[in-house]
């Protein structure tokens, strides 16, 4: 993060915890503003990569799962890296800003997936770098935000995936409950956004935002889950995150294989957790048994979980699919707090039509 931008973050009442907005000075305020209100968020928990050069285009198209070659700069997608068994090293959302190419991933991830992408580059005409400060990163969700952005830029992306470039700032719409937006660009008109927005618009920590993405259904990779899940337990496939169609890249032939010859085992759900403790990633989920006997079976893990202003805790778990028809399910741990399926904003059945 930029200095002059976490100053001015400071300057609007921004707290930090480990280098991120925790909250402005209110958090359960905010967890209950962001499920119905207009917010603004900082982003910068969440990293930024950057590739350019002749080839980098063609470079990424062979390491990815989606097809960065099909991706015009008015759109962007969801994609993952995954290892040639066919795991998600990270999943990560690709923009393009001229001729360069953006992997947006939580600030985490980005040392591990650099260095192992540069393993590859040999002669590649392709650099790879830490775009942390190049780009200050703002999200903005809420029933008007379309309304706030127009006015604030002139106008928004129409469709969920679409990207428009206006006087330098890049806007994305993403899925969420209500119209959302990821905005990108340069440190002063960043700022003249910022305050824009936020005459109606309320600021939020990194902890509401998360949670916008369980409401949407949109997993997050973290080094606690990185080589975890094959994209389709993640449900990348169902949001855009796979393409059948593109050729070869690490672990395509298990991600292929999956979809054209498997079963799918596991995929991921949205659940609510009977805590006001939300479990970190990768944390077990345990079948039926109450956590007291040795009928209790490794169910699935946690995605990511947060805090939802009903004062339970929301989550994105990829589960076996047979424990979570089976029902009975629980967190692991001393209190194992009760697990329940709640639905998802698209359907499973999308995967046919892939």
């Amino acid at each position: 993060m930029k200095p002059e931008w976490k100053d001015f973050l400071v300057d609007a009442g921004a707290e930090f915890d480990n280098g991120s907005v925790a909250d402005f000075g209110n958090a359960e305020r905010e967890r209950r503003v962001v499920v119905s209100g207009d917010v603004i968020c900082d982003l910068s928990h969440q990293g930024l990569i950057v590739a350019y050069g002749e080839e980098a285009g063609s470079f990424l198209q062979g390491q990815f799962s989606n097809d960065v070659l099909g991706l015009a700069s008015a759109h962007s997608h969801l994609n993952s890296y995954c290892t040639p068994k066919g795991r998600m090293l990270a999943n990560f959302r690709v923009f393009r800003r001229g001729e360069s190419y953006y992997l947006r991933m939580p600030r985490a991830m980005v040392e591990s997936v650099l260095k192992r992408l540069r393993m590859f580059v040999l002669r590649s005409k392709v650099t790879l770098e830490d775009a942390d400060d190049a780009l200050v990163r703002i999200g903005l969700s809420g029933p008007r935000a379309v309304e706030e952005l127009q006015t604030a830029l002139g106008d928004v992306p129409s469709a969920v995936n679409d990207v428009l470039h206006h006087n330098d700032i890049t806007a994305i719409r993403v899925p969420g409950p209500h119209p959302r937006f990821e905005l990108y660009g340069e440190l002063e008109a960043m700022k003249q956004l910022w305050n824009k927005l936020n005459v109606r618009c309320a600021p939020v920590g990194a902890g509401p935002w998360a949670l916008l993405d369980i409401l949407a259904g949109i997993p997050n990779v973290t080094p606690a889950t990185s080589e975890a899940f094959v994209p389709q337990m993640a449900n990348m496939q169902l949001i855009g995150g796979v393409s059948f169609k593109k050729g070869c890249y690490p672990g395509q032939e298990v991600v292929a294989r999956m979809h054209y010859l498997g079963k799918l085992k596991r995929r991921m759900y949205r659940v609510t957790i009977d805590t006001d403790q939300p479990p970190a990633p990768g944390t077990e989920i345990l079948g039926a048994g109450g956590g007291e006997t040795e009928e209790d079976q490794a169910a699935g893990r946690i995605v990511d979980a947060q805090l939802h202003p009903d004062g339970k805790v929301m989550a994105l778990a990829v589960l076996q699919i047979a424990a979570a028809e089976a029902g009975g399910l629980h967190l692991a741990g001393e209190k194992h707090p009760a697990v329940s399926l709640e639905t998802l904003p698209y359907s499973f059945e999308m995967a046919a039509a892939s």
